[in-house]
């Protein structure tokens, strides 16, 4: 028995393999549940009792050894494996690789940006986090409003002061008024907050692009002739728009301009809420209690003002029914603006 022993144990030294399967089956013949370890064991009782000492060392020596053994083999192997998934082939060509994209945000912001440009508008960026006076006050909003409250807008406290998550660019343009001279014509893109539940059609935060024209004798038909000359750039020739009279603490009088629905073409969807119709702004002649806040002289200048979320003008530029998609980073529905830019 004590050969046979030595004779496994020269086995086990010896063996060598980079094969899985071949490593699998030498330690199933000598460690396995039928394998020659558990023969040793059944024959040990047989073993005269001056020789079980002896024969129990060998015995527990080729057991280690062979686990041993077993677990070099597959360390070696797993090491191998590692070392050429790491490997780099040197000689593979760099083409074709994948190419990232503009969000589309960013490529209708831009969109927006160029037609009003060819306009004489220049664009004016402000700070996200506003005081009372440029986001509500200067802009008309009286102490009772409903933007003021906490269910419509974001707060801060800076230094024991309240500040607000910007509701709308327009606190840009009271910047750009108190610092400018008329005639004036700006574009103030830029992201802002509002406190509303997410859904298909709305979210808590999204882009707002809001335009700013002041000088002599402005008047509505101005007005409109801007908002349908973007109207017909931005979404073709045959796009129809339609001004509803509403209200705007800012403006006076007001209206929501809405453009004929491309993601139905004008059929009626959950998009435009089957109307044929889709509301993409707000506009109006700025309030003379604006400019005189801001420092001009309301009885020698006037101006209009108008704002667009540009998650709504992608809606309709790129047929999407849900604008949550344009915040959640999926690279798929992302993709497919490679070729928009």
């Amino acid at each position: 028995m004590k050969e046979q022993i030595t004779t496994l144990l020269n086995e086990v030294e010896q063996f060598a393999t980079d094969s899985k399967e071949q490593i699998e089956a030498f330690r199933i013949k000598i460690l396995g549940s039928k394998g020659v370890l558990k023969d040793l064991f059944a024959e040990f009782k047989n073993v005269p009792n001056e020789q079980k000492k002896e024969v129990g060392q060998l015995i527990n020596e080729l057991k280690e050894k062979a686990q041993e053994k077993v677990n070099a083999l597959k360390e070696q192997l797993e090491g191998l494996a590692s070392t050429n998934a790491n490997d780099i082939d040197l000689t593979r060509t760099s083409y074709p690789f994948e190419l990232g994209s503009k969000h589309p945000i960013s490529i209708v912001r831009k969109e927006i940006i160029d037609i009003f440009s060819r306009i004489g508008f220049t664009v004016s960026e402000g700070p996200e986090i506003e005081d009372d006076w440029h986001n509500f006050t200067a802009l008309n909003f009286p102490p009772e409003h409903p933007a003021r409250d906490m269910q419509d807008t974001f707060f801060v406290k800076n230094d024991g002061e309240e500040m607000a998550l910007r509701t709308h660019t327009s606190s840009v343009q009271v910047r750009i008024m108190e610092n400018t001279k008329p005639p004036i014509r700006t574009l103030s893109p830029g992201r802002v907050y509002r406190n509303e539940a997410i859904s298909a059609r709305a979210h808590c935060f999204f882009h707002q692009v809001e335009g700013l024209y002041i000088a002599e004798k402005v008047s509505f038909a101005d007005l409109k002739q801007t908002l349908m000359y973007f109207a017909k750039e931005m979404f073709g020739e045959k796009t129809e728009i339609r001004l509803r009279p509403s209200y705007f603490p800012f403006t006076e009088p007001s209206a929501e301009m809405d453009v004929s629905c491309s993601v139905c073409n004008s059929k009626g969807c959950n998009v435009c809420k089957y109307t044929g119709y889709l509301e993409i702004l707000g506009c109006g002649m700025v309030d003379p209690n604006v400019l005189e806040n801001c420092g001009i002289d309301s009885k020698k200048y006037s101006g209009f003002a108008f704002g667009m979320g540009i998650e709504r003008i992608a809606m309709l530029k790129y047929k999407v029914n849900d604008l949550r998609l344009y915040s959640e980073g999926d690279i798929r529905f992302l993709s497919q603006f490679k070729k928009a830019f």
